[in-house]
């Protein structure tokens, strides 16, 4: 899945047309280097996104199509 794809999917940024702004600006970061928001994302993946005035630190657990309010945040796990 495309990484702006999975960011709304996830739920971590609300619309896709922002995930895909910022990964244009640099500020989303997979595995510690910039990606663009065409990357294809896969379970183990280290995110880091600059949103604001605390960066999040998240792992990807898993990778699904379509996910509910409920379990959008199964598909990640928050690392600090």
């Amino acid at each position: 899945m495309r990484l702006d794809k999975y960011l709304k999917v996830s739920r971590i940024i609300k619309r896709r047309t922002v995930a895909n702004e910022a990964c244009d600006a640099g500020r989303v970061l997979v595995n510690g280097k910039p990606a663009r928001a065409s990357y294809e994302v896969k379970p183990g993946d280290l995110l880091e996104i600059q949103m604001g005035s605390r960066p999040i630190k998240a792992e990807i657990v898993s990778v699904n199509e379509y996910a509910t309010k409920g379990n959008a945040s199964d598909m990640y796990r928050v690392v600090e």
